[in-house]
């Protein structure tokens, strides 16, 4: 990675939503030199919010989707040792329907949320311990425009969830590397490393980067490790717990 670009000067006119959610992912240090000089966020939070909801409604209203859901919720009972009995499936089976509702508020909830977490994370490192000089709405809308990824995320697993009738990541390491058997320590540790997660992971370090003023590889590195040691930690406990 080189080092990042001067933001663009604030008399220079923003660029329209539409040409700032496409630039996220074409040309990203571009694009978040614009997002820092004209802070706007409210919009692509709507945009990414519709990229999630919509697939998601249209899956959970479908039978195969309410039927992966309830095997995912069987699956992560059963990863955790409990066992399902014949009256707790039946109630899994009358909620069913109603499982697009929870999902729904749930992300409208969630990825604000989410991105006041991250945002409030940054601003700390950055400005609290390493003394960059950047404002909180700066911070979060890097990282809600960050979140265009996780959109298009969505977008491209709905259909193959659907044709595969589950609710787990297609785009998991597990995908390009099916070498190892779901229960294994290997296989539990690809399945909780997603490609997308690593792309918005390096688009996001490009944001900060760009405002900060800072190289984008340490920044990228940094987060991957964080992620990595996470995703070590997870296949960890799912196979104490699975051995429990």
């Amino acid at each position: 990675m080189v080092d990042t670009l001067s933001s663009q000067p604030a008399s220079a006119p923003a660029r329209g939503l539409a040409a700032r959610v496409i630039g996220v992912l074409t040309s990203p240090r571009t694009t978040y030199a614009d997002v820092s000089a004209h802070p706007r966020w409210f919009g692509v939070l709507v945009v990414v919010l519709i990229a999630t909801i919509v697939p998601t409604v249209w899956l959970l209203s479908t039978d195969v989707g309410q039927r992966a859901a309830i095997d995912q919720q069987l699956q992560a009972s059963e990863a955790f040792g409990r066992t399902v009995s014949d009256a707790q499936l039946q109630q899994m089976e009358r909620i069913a329907p109603y499982f697009v509702y929870i999902a729904t508020v749930s992300q409208i909830v969630f990825l604000p949320l989410m991105a006041l977490a991250i945002a409030g994370i940054a601003i700390a490192i950055f400005s609290g311990v390493l003394g960059a000089d950047a404002s909180f709405r700066q911070v979060f809308a890097v990282v809600a425009f960050s979140s265009v990824v996780t959109g298009v995320r969505a977008l491209f697993s709905t259909p193959l969830n659907y044709a595969r009738e589950s609710l787990s990541s297609p785009t998991t390491l597990t995908a390009l590397v099916p070498f190892f058997e779901d229960n294994t320590f290997a296989g539990r540790l690809l399945g909780s490393i997603d490609l997308f997660l690593i792309w918005w992971i390096v688009n996001l370090s490009i944001g900060l980067g760009v405002l900060y003023k800072r190289r984008t590889a340490p920044i990228a590195t940094t987060f991957l490790l964080v992620y990595g040691a996470i995703a070590l930690t997870i296949a960890a406990v799912r196979s104490v717990l699975a051995g429990a």
